[in-house]
């Protein structure tokens, strides 16, 4: 059984940094496209991050604050989120993909407020 598990998300004032962690069960992590997206209410879900192997993109919004990274012994992915600004608040999703399997994990909510 595939299980994608996001932690790390939480409250952290404007300027704060959080890391969010995906950790994959049931896949041969290494052989998979990883992203993060986000949703917020009444919005489609956005892609945020993406990483294939040592390639990466971002969303304009996130480039220079975010990092995706991966970690193939630990088979979890990692979104390091610097500088955050109020409207990086959503739920943050972690997505696997390979051919035509896709997978999600519940998400996680991460709200930037003083």
């Amino acid at each position: 059984q595939v299980q994608l598990v996001e932690s790390g998300g939480g409250l952290v004032q404007p300027g704060g940094s959080l890391t969010l962690s995906c950790a994959a069960s049931g896949i041969i992590f290494s052989n998979y496209v990883m992203a993060w997206y986000r949703q917020v209410p009444g919005k489609q879900r956005e892609l945020v991050a993406i990483r294939s192997g040592r390639y990466t993109n971002y969303a304009d919004s996130v480039k220079a604050r975010f990092t995706i990274s991966g970690d193939n012994d630990k088979n979890t992915e990692y979104l390091q989120m610097n500088a955050l600004k109020p409207e990086d608040t959503a739920v943050y999703y972690c997505n696997a993909k390979y051919g035509g399997l896709e997978y999600w994990g519940q998400g996680t909510q991460v709200t930037v407020s003083s």
